[in-house]
C-alpha cells in the first residue's frame, strides 16, 4: 500500500473534485428529480454519480481495495475497504440548504486508518491519517479547550428512521438546551464531526448512523485531540450506528448525560 500520507493527499483532491460536481449540479436541480430510498431517506441522480465518480478514482489510487458505499454502488469488503458517502447531507442539498459533504474513510481490517470529509459549499477540506495530525485545508486544526457543559455548543442530528429512543433523546435534548450555550442541528454527520474537530463545537452525539456517516469523521476528531464512543463508553460507533465525540478537555460531563439518557 502507498504511503498513508501521499495517499491522503491524493484522496483529497479527489473528493474536492467530485465536490466541484455536486456544487454545479446544485443551481439546477428541481425535486422532480428526488428519489425515495424509505421513510425520510433520498437519494438523487446527484448522489448516484457522484459515488460512481468516487469509486472510478479510488479505485485507480488503490485496486486492492474493496468498498461499502452508501448508495451500494459497489460493495464488496477486503482487508483494505474504502467507506464512502457520496453526498452525506442530501435533504439540505435537495432543499438548497448549503451544508453537505463528501465522506472517505479507509479500513484495514476494522481500523480507520484515513479519514477526510469535504464540505463543499465553503470548500473545506478536513483529513487526517493514522498517526498524524487532523488538517484543514492544510493547517493543523484541535478539538476545543472548553472543559464544561455550560460553556459548550453541541451538535446533533435528529432521529428520521429509528424513533425508539424518542423519548429519552428529547429529554436529553432538553437537558442540554438547559445547560448548554445550546444544540444545532447542520444535517450532516460528516460536518458535525469535522466542526468537533476544528474546535467550532465541543460535542456530537447521534444514533441511526451508518459507517459512511462516521467513519472518516471520527479518526478526524481523534487526530484533533479529541474522544470518541458509543453510548456505552466503548468502541462501537463506525458500525453500532451511534457516536459520541467530543474535546478531550470537556468529554465526561458530555459522556455522562449522552450515558444517562440513551445508554441501552
Amino acid at each position: 500500500m502507498k504511503d498513508l500520507q501521499i495517499l491522503c493527499e491524493e484522496v483529497v483532491e479527489v473528493a474536492r473534485k467530485t465536490g466541484l460536481f455536486i456544487k454545479g449540479e446544485a443551481s439546477g436541480f428541481t425535486h422532480d428529480k428526488i428519489e425515495t430510498k424509505g421513510l425520510h431517506d433520498f437519494v438523487s441522480y446527484v448522489d448516484k454519480e457522484a459515488e460512481l465518480q468516487l469509486v472510478e478514482h479510488l479505485g485507480k489510487i488503490l485496486p486492492e481495495a474493496g468498498f461499502i458505499t452508501e448508495e451500494n454502488t459497489v460493495s464488496e469488503r477486503k482487508e483494505l475497504t474504502w467507506v464512502i458517502d457520496p453526498l452525506d447531507g442530501t435533504t439540505n442539498f435537495i432543499h438548497g440548504v448549503p451544508c453537505y459533504s463528501i465522506s472517505i474513510a479507509l479500513l484495514e481490517g476494522n481500523e480507520v486508518i484515513l479519514g477526510i470529509i469535504h464540505e463543499i459549499n465553503l470548500m473545506e477540506t478536513f483529513w487526517a491519517w493514522k498517526g498524524s495530525p487532523a488538517f484543514l485545508n492544510g493547517e493543523i486544526i484541535h478539538t476545543s479547550s472548553v472543559r464544561t457543559l455550560e460553556g459548550s455548543l453541541l451538535v446533533t442530528g435528529f432521529p428520521n428512521r429509528d424513533y425508539s429512543r424518542l423519548d429519552e433523546y428529547m429529554e436529553l435534548f432538553r437537558y442540554f438546551m438547559e445547560t448548554t450555550h445550546g444544540v444545532r442541528r447542520f444535517g450532516s454527520a460528516a460536518v458535525d464531526l469535522a466542526y468537533v474537530a476544528c474546535g467550532r463545537c465541543e460535542g456530537f452525539y447521534e444514533y441511526g448512523l451508518s459507517a459512511w456517516d462516521v467513519a472518516a469523521g471520527a479518526l478526524i476528531v481523534q487526530a484533533a485531540g479529541g474522544r470518541v464512543t458509543d453510548f456505552n463508553g466503548g468502541d462501537n460507533y463506525i458500525f453500532g450506528e451511534e457516536i459520541i465525540a467530543g474535546c478531550a478537555s470537556g468529554f465526561d460531563p458530555f459522556f455522562s448525560a449522552v450515558n444517562k439518557y440513551l445508554k441501552q
